[in-house]
């Protein structure tokens, strides 16, 4: 079952597995198959997560509002989830507590008692609290006529992190992953699937696999009708989410879930210290996923839910920066945006004797493990010596060894002492244990090259451009560091101007 990798092979190389897009269900299935011993390769034609992965509210939760549809069994594995990825990446995954202030013409306090009593049990909880009711007094952030609530758990997530996390895993695993890669077409034939690909710069290049998975994400069905010629199984609601970034909106660590009119909810969620995240929407969207942008009905909407609940009025104008992405659902027919199921579909195609197509319809950041789990058992009868799962227990990049993020940072200040103490603390966020690969050889603050601003040096951004498949200032900023909120319009620039410099784009072959 190993791939011939020979590059002077006439024939295009052979593997076991290609995988066609770079967002969280396509890493998570490469890291998967890439760790029971398939040979594994993964194209995506943009950066790691540059879509709907990176847009979303950078949550690892449940799904409260899943109940009032019904969505049980996605909600238990939803649940269960969190305890499974607090573990294997506490530096990208933390418990955070929700605070649902309580409107009782929305929804009456037994149905939310009920709700939370289900999602405090319907899951296994061993590190995550359950809820309680509340009170609010004089202090609340929330506005005076809001006096009572209710309390529970859920996890914040990195979710571009957590993408390129899985994309190292594959890759420690021997998966090739090529970014900035597009799959133009792919055929069958003999048994196997022949696929032609092109760079960034034009260069065009084949493989052959044995199966291929179809993790496109908006692009599913497109990539299915337009590079496949095949009729799609399932039709894809596009429904689109926005979010903004304003100042910090309230003290404390707690996030609020707003109930609104339209039934609808929207999270206020503590960001990087210093900001309030703010989403999100739901309304269906036409037009190239690659162009979506938040709309002005959609800011109206969610400026006019935060400032219904909070005492502190925002105006547009405290919009730092915005944000929308699209989530690709399976089309089952509903009129309302925010009742098409979350849940995710995998649908298998071969006939006998032929190579097998999986393509994936939705899916949910949370749920990014267990859906890799059940594309490898589809997959399975097409390889016979298919090794067990294993990625429960797995701990991802930078997870391994970590006991607390506070250790890690008093050793990091330990060992370095003219470290910044603001640096070290974003690094082990980061980074956790892989931060010391980082730091491997330095001495001094001079080590680290440059100082870019905001606490970004040259030695951190060769470093991701190295391990991370990092090559434009946004993949940066804005993906793997989240570092965009923090430097000035002429720092992105001399960031900009680095890259071009000592990294202009190189075909990643095997980015290793």
């Amino acid at each position: 079952m190993r791939s011939n990798h020979n590059h002077n092979n006439s024939l295009a190389e052979v593997y076991d597995l290609a995988v066609v897009g770079g967002g969280i269900n396509g890493v998570g299935i490469a890291a998967d198959a890439a760790g029971r011993g398939l040979s594994v390769f993964l194209c995506e034609k943009d950066d790691l997560a540059q879509h709907t992965s990176s847009a979303s509210s950078k949550l690892v939760h449940g799904g409260l509002r899943y109940l009032e549809h019904y969505e049980f069994r996605l909600v238990r594995e939803a649940l269960a989830e969190r305890e499974v990825l607090l573990a294997k990446a506490p530096h990208i995954v933390k418990p955070l507590r929700f605070i649902l202030p309580h409107q009782p013409h929305l929804r009456p306090a037994w149905m939310i008692r009920a709700g939370l009593f289900l999602y405090d049990h319907l899951g296994k909880r061993e590190k995550l609290a359950g809820s309680r009711s509340l009170r609010f007094g004089a202090g609340s952030p929330l506005k005076a006529e809001i006096s009572r609530g209710f309390e529970y758990s859920d996890c914040a997530v990195d979710d571009a992190r957590l993408v390129v996390l899985n994309a190292m895993t594959a890759r420690e695993r021997g998966a090739h992953v090529h970014t900035r890669t597009r799959c133009v077409s792919a055929r069958r034939s003999k048994g196997l699937w022949h696929i032609n690909l092109e760079r960034t710069d034009g260069s065009l290049y084949s493989i052959r696999a044995h199966a291929l998975v179809n993790a496109a994400g908006p692009w599913v069905a497109r990539f299915i009708q337009d590079d496949l010629q095949q009729k799609s199984p399932y039709g894809v609601r596009l429904i689109q989410g926005s979010h903004i970034i304003v100042p910090r909106l309230f003290d404390g660590e707690q996030a609020y879930i707003l109930q609104n009119e339209d039934r609808r909810i929207v999270f206020a969620i503590p960001y990087l210290e210093r900001f309030t995240l703010i989403g999100t929407t739901d309304r269906e969207y036409q037009g190239d996923p690659a162009k979506v942008a938040i709309s002005e009905e959609e800011t109206t909407y969610l400026l006019k839910v935060v400032n219904a609940h909070f005492k502190h009025q925002l105006s547009r104008t405290d919009i730092l920066h915005s944000f929308a992405g699209v989530r690709p659902l399976c089309d089952d027919e509903s009129d309302d945006p925010s009742a098409v199921t979350r849940d995710y579909t995998l649908s298998l195609s071969a006939c006998p004797g032929e190579a097998p197509l999986l393509s994936v319809f939705g899916g949910k950041l949370t749920t990014y493990r267990r859906l890799a789990e059940s594309a490898l058992a589809q997959l399975a009868p097409h390889f016979q010596n298919l090794q067990p799962s294993w990625t429960a227990s797995a701990p991802l990049p930078g997870g391994e060894q970590l006991e607390s993020l506070s250790a890690l940072i008093e050793a990091l200040c330990e060992s370095f002492g003219w470290l910044p103490t603001q640096v070290a603390r974003r690094w082990a966020n980061t980074y956790g244990s892989r931060v010391w690969r980082l730091l491997d050889g330095v001495h001094e603050l001079s080590d680290l090259g440059e100082h870019l601003g905001a606490g970004l040096y040259t030695r951190e951004v060769d470093y991701l451009c190295r391990e991370e498949w990092a090559m434009e200032a946004a993949d940066i900023l804005w993906r793997r560091t989240k570092l965009g909120l923090f430097m000035t319009p002429g720092q992105q620039a001399k960031l900009r101007d680095y890259l071009k410099s000592e990294h202009p784009h190189q075909p990643n072959e095997h980015a290793a």
